[in-house]
C-alpha cells in the first residue's frame, strides 16, 4: 500500500493591512471629490460664447458692419451671412444658427430660438444691444420659443442623467444577469424602450415641456438609453468591473456635465464641448432637443454618435462573450 502524503495548500495572501487599505481610502475621497467638482463645476465657472453660431442678414452694404463687429470678439462667433430675414429665419429654425441680427433702416433687429438654449438667447440679446440707437432698444424676435411649461430649460436639461443612469442601470443588469449575445441585447433594446415610454408619458403629456412629436421625442429617449446601455454592458464584457466604472466615471462624471443641455455646447470651455458631443448624454440631449423643439432638424449627427455608440458596445459584448466561449475547453 502507497501511502500519499497531503497536498499543503499555499499559504494566502492576506492582502494589504487594514492599515493601508484606510489610508487608501483617505487618499481616494478627496481625488473622487476633486475629480467631480472638476467636471461639473469648471464649465459652469468657464461659459462663455465661442465658435457659436449666429447669422448675420440684410443688403451686404448693410450687414457687413454688424458682421465685422462680431467677428472681432476674439472668436466668440462663427459668422454666417445671409441675403434676408426669411433665409435667417430658415437657418434658425434648420438649427444651422441659434439667431440672427437682421440690419434694417432703423436699426438692428435680433431673431432668437430660445428653445436651442434660453441662456444662449440671453447671452445674444446682450451682445446685440451695444449697436441699437441710442435710446432705443433692440428689438427680439423669438423665433422658435421655449415652451411655456419651460421657458427656460431647466427641465429639457434635467432628464440627461436620469437618461444616464437609465442606461448604466440596464447594462449593469444585463451583466449581473449574465445575458448574452441575443437575449442580451434584446434586454437592453426593451428597457429602452419602456424607458422612453415612461420619459415621454411624464414630459409630454404631463409636464408639458416637450412639444414635437410624441414618438419623435421616445425615439430619441430610446436611442440615448440604449447607446448607454449598450457601451456599459459592452466595457463590462471587456474588461469586468473595471469596466463598469469606467462606463459610469465616463458618462456621469464626463458626459452629463460636458454634455451642454442646460447652456449650449458652443458655451462651454474647450475641448468639454467636442468632447460631451462625442458622448451619449450630449448627443442624446441634443437629440431630444431637436426632436421636441425643431421637427427633427440638426439631428443627424447626434444620431449618429448614439448609433456608434450602441454598434461597438453590442460588438464588444459579442466579442468578449466569444473570446470567453473559446477559452472553456469542450467536454468529452
Amino acid at each position: 500500500m502507497s501511502s500519499t502524503s497531503p497536498t499543503v495548500a499555499p499559504p494566502r495572501d492576506p492582502g494589504p493591512s487594514p492599515a493601508r487599505r484606510a489610508v487608501a481610502v483617505l487618499l481616494l475621497v478627496p481625488v473622487v471629490v476633486a475629480a467631480a467638482l472638476w467636471a461639473f463645476a469648471w464649465p459652469g465657472a468657464r461659459t462663455a460664447p465661442r465658435d457659436l453660431p449666429l447669422g448675420v442678414a440684410g443688403p451686404a452694404a448693410a450687414v457687413e458692419p454688424i458682421a465685422r463687429s462680431l467677428e472681432q470678439k476674439e472668436g466668440a462667433f462663427e459668422v454666417h451671412r445671409y441675403g434676408d430675414e426669411a433665409a435667417a429665419r430658415a437657418a434658425i429654425e434648420d438649427r444651422t444658427v441659434y439667431g440672427a441680427v437682421v440690419a434694417t433702416p432703423d436699426g438692428p433687429r435680433l431673431l432668437t430660438a430660445s428653445a436651442a438654449s434660453p441662456v444662449v438667447a440671453g447671452l445674444l440679446r446682450e451682445a446685440v444691444a451695444p449697436g441699437a440707437p441710442e435710446g432705443r432698444p433692440v428689438p427680439v424676435t423669438d423665433v422658435v420659443a421655449a415652451p411655456s411649461g419651460d421657458p427656460r430649460g431647466g427641465v429639457l436639461a434635467a432628464t440627461a442623467l436620469p437618461l444616464t443612469f437609465a442606461g448604466i442601470a440596464s447594462g449593469a443588469l444585463v451583466t449581473a444577469f449574465k445575458l448574452r449575445r441575443g437575449p442580451a441585447a434584446a434586454t437592453l433594446a426593451g428597457a429602452a424602450v419602456l424607458a422612453a415610454v415612461t420619459v415621454t408619458a411624464l414630459a409630454h403629456d404631463w409636464l408639458n415641456v416637450l412639444t414635437g412629436s410624441w414618438w419623435g421625442e421616445a425615439g430619441a429617449v430610446a436611442l440615448t438609453v440604449f447607446a448607454v446601455g449598450a457601451g456599459t454592458a459592452g466595457l463590462a464584457a471587456l474588461a469586468g468591473p473595471a469596466g463598469m466604472a469606467l462606463s459610469s466615471a465616463l458618462m456621469v462624471l464626463i458626459g452629463n456635465p460636458f454634455s451642454g443641455a442646460a447652456s449650449a455646447p458652443e458655451l462651454l470651455p474647450e475641448p468639454a464641448g467636442l468632447i460631451g458631443q462625442w458622448l451619449p448624454p450630449g448627443a442624446g440631449s441634443q437629440l431630444l432637443r431637436s426632436q421636441a423643439y425643431f421637427d427633427g432638424n440638426g439631428s443627424g449627427g447626434d444620431v449618429l454618435v448614439l448609433c456608434l455608440w450602441a454598434g461597438l458596445g453590442l460588438a464588444a459584448l459579442l466579442f468578449a462573450r466569444r473570446r470567453a466561449g473559446e477559452g472553456v475547453p469542450a467536454v468529452a
